[in-house]
């Protein structure tokens, strides 16, 4: 048996407990210490990665979660910290019913995932003195995202970490979007309107700001339009969004 057969071999027996692999490499109880080592580091990236899933699930629950995305889902990066990316998708199957289990696990994920973006500093406002507005092009910092949600679960996850009461999940009257980012070293978020978040997308795809107002004015009046860019404006700057006006 060659070393490629070998490692093959291993990793069937690691992935999904493959008897004939198993009798390949000679079987006895040694296979049974990996395999058991190899599933609770899975599980324990996941408890990591998802403490208030794992609070607002319960420790149970959140095992057996846990368990049965380990046996449908291994390992695809190099890195453990990559692990558990669609373990949101494992939840929402498992919890058809109970939407905000999947969205507080999109939430921990994309938080989580902002530690890994690279560091860019963001554009502060003495640097706006010359900015050309109507032909402004907007690059916002790498650790922004954008999550559509349908319920609570951004007050759910912000209870769970503060450790205060927790309010019952509920579907929110008119879906949402939780805005995502790293500042400095701390993840954080804020929900917003879809039409911010439209608004985000736009500029991300290269909209000039300047259309950006055009189209508020179109829809809200001159006035209110120029408020509402103004106030998103002030926001992206205030939580340093912005990378960088072109």
């Amino acid at each position: 048996m060659t070393l490629a057969e070998i490692q093959a071999g291993f990793g069937r027996w690691l992935q999904a407990e493959c008897p004939s692999a198993a009798t390949a490499l000679g079987g006895g109880a040694g296979l049974d210490v990996y395999l058991n080592t190899y599933r609770s580091q899975l599980i324990a990236a996941l408890e990591s990665g998802f403490p208030q899933l794992r609070q607002w699930l319960g420790e149970p629950a959140f095992l057996s979660a846990s368990a049965r995305h380990v046996e449908a889902s291994p390992p695809r990066a190099w890195t453990l910290d990559a692990y558990g990316a669609d373990f949101p998708e494992t939840i929402a199957a498992l919890y058809p019913a109970d939407p905000e289990c999947a969205e507080l696990a999109r939430i921990e994920g994309c938080l989580a995932a902002t530690f890994t973006s690279p560091d860019v500093a963001p554009l502060t406002a003495d640097r706006l003195g010359e900015v050309d507005w109507d032909q402004a092009r907007f690059a916002f910092v790498p650790s922004l995202a954008l999550l559509p949600v349908a319920t609570n679960a951004a007050a759910l996850w912000q209870a769970l970490s503060a450790g205060t009461v927790l309010p019952p999940a509920q579907t929110l009257t008119a879906p949402r979007v939780v805005l995502v980012w790293r500042d400095g070293f701390h993840p954080s978020f804020r929900t917003i309107e879809p039409t911010e978040a439209g608004a985000i997308c736009q500029l991300q795809s290269g909209m000039r700001f300047g259309d950006l107002c055009a189209a508020l004015a179109a829809e809200h009046g001159e006035g209110r339009g120029a408020e509402i860019a103004g106030a998103w404006l002030g926001g992206w700057l205030r939580d340093g969004l912005l990378a960088a006006i072109q």
